[in-house]
């Protein structure tokens, strides 16, 4: 699997390498833990190749398994989605839900993915 690391604003974080799958099934997330925890960072920043086929259709688990998953090792997940990813209304209620919380975030745009995965 390709990462890159930096840091951006005192803060470490793991990213995919964009158009690249990373996570084939749910188990690959231990292996995206791994580069986290192998380089000290809390963040990651992914793209839609990167994560499991069925990642945005609620309905198959996916999402909510490698969310959860994050957020026991306390891990920030930022995702650029591409412009033509089209989200289902139950993925638009997650979203409302998550942002409420400090985790989990999609942003159309690298920079202000960064932006907002690299705060305190």
């Amino acid at each position: 699997m390709e990462f890159t690391v930096d840091t951006l604003q005192g803060q470490r974080f793991v990213e995919g390498a964009p158009g690249q799958p990373l996570m084939k099934s749910v188990k690959d997330i231990s292996t995206v833990l791994e580069a986290c925890f192998d380089n000290a960072a809390t963040r990651l920043l992914l793209y839609p190749e990167n994560l499991t086929e069925r990642f945005f259709d609620l309905s198959s688990g996916e999402a909510g398994e490698i969310l959860q998953k994050l957020r026991n090792y306390y891990i920030r997940l930022a995702i650029v989605r591409s412009p033509t990813l089209q989200l289902s209304h139950r993925f638009g209620e997650l979203m409302a839900e998550e942002s409420r919380g400090s985790y989990f975030r999609l942003f159309d745009e690298r920079a202000t993915a960064l932006e907002w995965l690299c705060l305190n």
